[in-house]
């Protein structure tokens, strides 16, 4: 989910609001975090599950992971409302252009990123005796075995609508809605 250096100057004014008004749960979520990233980071290095940062199914375990980290020790109603701070920031970043890992944020990518967020902490609750360790390979299987989402992509990991067709970006330059096609992470 969150992929900038964990420091309050870089987050977006509606994550600041939310630390504002959590701060003893946005303190364990900067702590859990700095704990997850290198289990994440191991990973993504791996290209495990996959290597696409944005859209893919790393995108996809970054938010299950994360989320379900978190929600072991904060309680899910403000680490739900966390990720939905975090997609009203990326909205105003596609406003005003700036990417996060490399793309422009769009409408169904906010919409994949908030349903793997409740994945995650649906997971977070159910396993909360669990290691970081654990609960990453918890997720992993998950990811595997199709319980979040992606985008579908061809061989050469353009994007595709529902339908199968390639998506040109170009054409979708500044444009929030592109219709790309989620689907369960154990489809191609």
């Amino acid at each position: 989910m969150i992929s900038k250096a964990q420091t309050f100057g870089s987050r977006s004014s509606a994550e600041k609001k939310w630390a504002v008004f959590h701060p003893f749960a946005a303190l364990k979520v900067r702590k859990i975090y700095r704990e997850a990233k290198p289990i994440y980071e191991q990973l993504k290095q791996k290209n495990m599950p996959d290597s696409f940062e944005n859209g893919g199914k790393l995108d996809a375990f970054r938010h299950v992971f994360f989320m379900a980290a978190f929600a072991q020790k904060v309680k899910p109603k403000k680490v739900l409302k966390l990720g939905q701070a975090h997609e009203k920031g990326n909205y105003k970043s596609f406003l005003k252009s700036i990417k996060e890992d490399g793309e422009l944020a769009d409408s169904l990518s906010s919409v994949m990123d908030l349903q793997n967020n409740y994945f995650g902490v649906e997971t977070g609750i159910k396993h909360k005796e669990k290691n970081l360790q654990e609960l990453s390979a918890i997720c992993l299987s998950a990811i595997l075995a199709g319980n979040a989402v992606y985008f579908k992509r061809d061989g050469n990991g353009n994007y595709l609508t529902c339908s199968g067709e390639r998506i040109d970006l170009n054409y979708y330059r500044k444009k929030w809605f592109i219709p790309k096609c989620l689907i369960n992470t154990n489809q191609h």
